[in-house]
């Protein structure tokens, strides 16, 4: 557990009530990620701890990204953390469809289509948008070396990915939110 990860998203991002999920399903709890990962302090311990997390994973990607909103400032604050730390870490976003007009671009930004690169999540519930995210990369000729998550919900998005041949790697479960913060 990465109890600075786990203290922030507790403060910032955890909600209690009745919510319905992007998934369709209800839930007394409802995690925010966006709170947590688009703030200053996110952004820091966001960083540090994705570039950890891919270290320990020994995945050496060329960039990090995945499908907009949510996986945004995760792959902007992971690559900013691997610039201070001396590495060439760019961050790209898979749109939810590509641009009618201009480029007409479904992946944005320094996208190095051949090249390794880790896809990233705030949040999985079902593991849907990293998968959407993960189909898009590979059909741009990227090879994903993983899945980095803020939180894993525990509803079984992680196993999902899993089939598909990935590693996954959550900073936070939803678990340890709830432990924390006396369910």
């Amino acid at each position: 557990m990465n109890q600075d990860i786990v203290d922030l998203l507790v403060r910032r991002s955890l909600k209690r009530g009745d919510f319905v999920l992007a998934s369709g399903k209800r839930s007394n709890f409802y995690v925010d990620a966006r709170l947590s990962t688009m703030s200053g302090e996110g952004q820091v311990l966001i960083g540090r701890a994705g570039l950890a997390a891919i270290d320990a994973q020994h995945w050496n990607p060329r960039a990090i990204g995945g499908l907009t909103l949510g996986a945004d400032p995760i792959a902007y604050a992971v690559a900013s953390e691997a610039t201070r730390a001396g590495r060439t870490l760019d961050a790209f976003t898979v749109r939810k469809e590509a641009k009618a007009h201009g480029t007409g671009q479904l992946i944005e930004g320094p996208f190095p289509a051949g090249e390794a690169v880790v896809v990233v999540e705030d949040v999985i519930t079902t593991g849907e948008s990293a998968l959407r995210a993960v189909k898009a990369v590979r059909e741009a000729g990227s090879q994903v070396l993983g899945v980095l998550a803020v939180v894993d919900r525990e509803e079984g998005g992680a196993e999902r990915i899993r089939q598909e041949g990935l590693a996954v790697v959550a900073l936070a479960r939803l678990g340890e939110l709830l432990e924390v913060s006396g369910r």
